[in-house]
């Protein structure tokens, strides 16, 4: 079992993982600059905090509502086929933001435009408390589609979430999934350095329709990635008309290791959310502008990259639980620092610095989750996951803008590195079944899992 682990390279050894890692990473890439993009224009319109916590919300209403549904879909259809059209679907939305950010101008300003964003206006003036409401400007009539976009990109990428991550054990030989788990990991990260670095350039000196382009080529490449992708041998492709979809949370339950970790991470990045508040910092605080700001956002992923690729060369950890506790304590740290820094430096360290920490927790999250589920139940179980992170993300998101709208950027994002200092000392308490893991290359899924 610990062969796979000596061979950093070893899932890129296999061509259908090559080839699907290649389409995953370039697919990531571009929606991480049109997340960046998008936060920019969307900060640039309305000078409000309100109305970029209300991207998170326009992210998670979906996770709530679909990822369990995306998980049972991955369980019972090719997960090739639930990917290839989500993407070509994605494409098709991102190409609607290059239209709406060109054309807004010509769009008509009254009637239901209009209404919805007299609607966002009344909403933002609820939380604003450091900020002149008459700098407050909703009054773009493609602001209200943006947002509309946005929530239908959101509600594919849910639905087709649990497949993009369930298919990887379909790809190779089970003793080379923990690796390609950490490949995984690597290259995400990667993209969301590159994202947000291609992002603040692209909008400078290009628009943002420029940098929505860019997503609806990455995702055509994806959806023409998965034509004919190899699995395999033994994988299955279709299974049984009936699945239930709660079977993974009950998976989840009953695991103590795994809800523990699960529990962990989605607290711990509630309670951060200091990217939502990057496009303040970048234009009051800091003063760095545009491209200041992508380099602000892809702070935290070089810090994760590096460690990710440093992972894979180095031997596992030997009580991966005790290093994740860890890693989520010195994410909170980072978090702390950066939210009374007022030198460009030390919160580009800052931010860095709580990349390397979540990084760890991250990898030996989706480790555990994927090596310790059987593959019938592996897209349920990562539905579940992925509603335990996505929401809290897009919860960060939101509590951070509603945060910085009531008490001010600093505060929002001091208390929330705080806050994960208190998550991190309750989730030892509650569950000492974490701090036993062994190894991560010699977990092996359960096959008692419950009946599904």
């Amino acid at each position: 079992m610990s062969a796979p682990a000596r061979d950093p390279y070893l899932a890129l050894r296999y061509p259908g993982y090559r080839r699907y890692i290649t389409g995953h990473f370039l697919s990531n890439v571009g929606r991480q600059a049109l997340i960046a993009a998008a936060t920019w224009q969307i900060y640039q319109w309305t000078n409000s905090a309100t109305a970029l916590g209300l991207v998170g919300l326009v992210n998670v209403l979906p996770l709530l509502t679909f990822a369990l549904r995306g998980g049972a879909l991955a369980d019972r259809f090719d997960r090739r086929v639930i990917i290839r059209r989500a993407m070509f679907a994605s494409a098709a939305l991102s190409a609607a933001l290059v239209l709406t950010s060109h054309y807004h101008g010509y769009l008509p300003g009254g009637g239901v435009l209009e209404a919805a964003n007299r609607g966002l206006l009344r909403l933002a003036l609820l939380f604003e408390r450091h900020a002149d409401p008459a700098s407050l400007r909703f009054d773009n009539p493609g602001l209200p589609l943006l947002y509309l976009i946005l929530f239908l990109q959101a509600i594919i990428r849910v639905l087709a979430g649990p497949s993009r991550a369930a298919i990887v054990p379909q790809l190779l030989p089970a003793p080379a999934v923990g690796n390609a788990i950490t490949w995984n990991t690597s290259l995400f990260e990667l993209s969301t350095v590159i994202g947000p670095a291609l992002a603040g350039p692209i909008v400078a000196y290009g628009g943002y329709a420029a940098a929505y382009s860019l997503d609806v080529f990455a995702s055509l490449v994806l959806a023409l990635v998965m034509l004919d992708l190899p699995l395999a041998a033994g994988a299955t492709v279709v299974r049984p008309p009936a699945v239930s979809a709660l079977a993974g949370a009950r998976f989840i339950r009953d695991r103590q290791p795994i809800l523990a970790a699960m529990t962990l991470d989605l607290f711990a990045v509630v309670m951060g959310g200091a990217t939502a508040l990057l496009p303040i910092y970048a234009d009051r605080i800091l003063h760095v502008g545009p491209i200041g700001f992508g380099w602000l956002r892809a702070a935290p992923a070089i810090g994760a990259a590096l460690t990710a690729i440093a992972s894979s060369h180095l031997p596992p950890f030997r009580r991966p639980g005790v290093v994740m506790l860890w890693a989520v304590a010195g994410f909170g740290l980072s978090l702390c620092v950066f939210s009374v820094s007022t030198s460009f430096v030390l919160s580009l360290a800052a931010l860095f610095l709580s990349g390397v920490c979540d990084n760890i927790s991250v990898v030996v999250r989706h480790t555990m989750v994927q090596l310790m589920t059987p593959d019938s139940l592996r897209g349920r179980v990562t539905a579940v996951n992925q509603m335990f992170i996505g929401c809290s993300n897009e919860v960060s998101t939101l509590r951070a803008g509603l945060s910085a709208a009531l008490l001010g950027p600093v505060a929002a994002a001091g208390l929330g590195g705080l806050g994960i200092f208190g998550v991190t000392l309750f989730v030892a308490w509650k569950w000492p079944q974490l701090k036993s893991v062994p190894p991560l290359h010699t977990l092996q899924p359960d096959e008692e899992a419950l009946p599904h």
